[in-house]
C-alpha cells in the first residue's frame, strides 16, 4: 500500500512523511511525479506558504488536473493547511487567486482584531460524527501555524471549527476527500491519531 506525499515546493514534506511512517504506511513517497500520485493507494498534500504560489507550483509541475482525477476518483485524499484551502474556488490572499475548486467556497484572512498568524496550540470542537475523528474527544488541542480560513459553502461539509477572532472550519470531511487546517504531524500523540485514522480509512477501501 502506497501512499504518496505530493510535493510542488511547498511545506516541510518529511515531517509529514515521517509521520505517516510512525502510523504505519508501508511505503510512503514524496514525489511530484503523475505517475506516482496516480498509481498510488492514497495522496496526502500538505503545504504552507502563499495560495498564489502554490497554484503557480502546481501549474507548472502539471498538477492541477492529477490532483483532481485522484479526488473524483474515490482515491482517499489527504489534505493538510495550505493543502485545505487550495481544495476550494478561490482565495482573497493578495489578491483573488482561483484554487482548485474541489469545494464550492473561499478563502478569507482571519480577523485582524487578533494576531496574525495564527500560531500554536487550540481547541478543535467536532462538529458531526467522521471518521477522521475517530477517538478524538470534542475540545482536543492541534497545532496551528495560518492566517487564512476557509468558508464553504456547503456547510455539510464541515467536520470541525476552532475559535480564534471567529469560528472558523478546522476540517473538512466529503467521503473520501479529508482536509484540515492544523498540522497533524505536530500536533503529537492526537495528531498521530488523526493519520491513523486515514490509514484505516485507506485500508477499508
Amino acid at each position: 500500500m502506497k501512499v504518496a506525499v505530493v510535493d510542488y515546493g511547498m511545506g516541510n514534506l518529511r515531517s509529514v512523511a515521517k509521520a505517516l511512517e510512525v502510523v504505519g504506511f508501508p511505503e510512503v513517497s514524496v514525489t511530484s511525479s503523475k505517475e506516482d500520485i496516480l498509481s498510488s493507494d492514497a495522496v496526502v498534500f500538505p503545504g504552507q506558504g502563499a495560495f498564489r504560489k502554490a497554484m503557480e507550483n502546481l501549474k507548472s509541475l502539471g498538477l492541477i488536473e492529477v490532483l483532481k482525477e485522484v479526488i473524483l476518483s474515490q482515491k482517499p485524499f489527504f489534505g493538510i493547511c495550505l493543502g485545505l484551502q487550495l481544495l476550494f474556488e478561490r482565495s482573497h490572499e493578495h489578491g483573488i487567486t482561483s484554487g482548485l475548486g474541489i469545494l464550492p467556497g473561499e478563502v478569507r484572512l482571519l480577523p485582524t482584531s487578533v494576531k496574525l498568524p495564527h500560531i500554536g496550540w487550540n481547541q478543535v470542537r467536532i462538529s458531526r460524527d467522521s471518521s477522521l475523528f475517530r477517538g478524538i474527544e470534542d475540545g482536543e488541542y492541534f497545532y496551528f501555524v495560518h492566517s487564512y480560513r476557509v468558508v464553504p459553502q456547503d456547510e455539510r461539509v464541515i467536520a470541525s471549527v476552532t475559535d480564534y477572532g471567529t469560528d472558523f472550519v478546522s476540517a473538512i470531511e466529503r467521503e473520501n476527500l479529508w482536509a484540515v487546517q492544523f498540522h497533524p504531524e505536530k500536533s503529537q500523540k492526537k495528531g498521530l491519531a488523526i493519520l491513523k485514522n486515514f490509514l484505516e480509512f485507506v485500508k477499508a477501501r
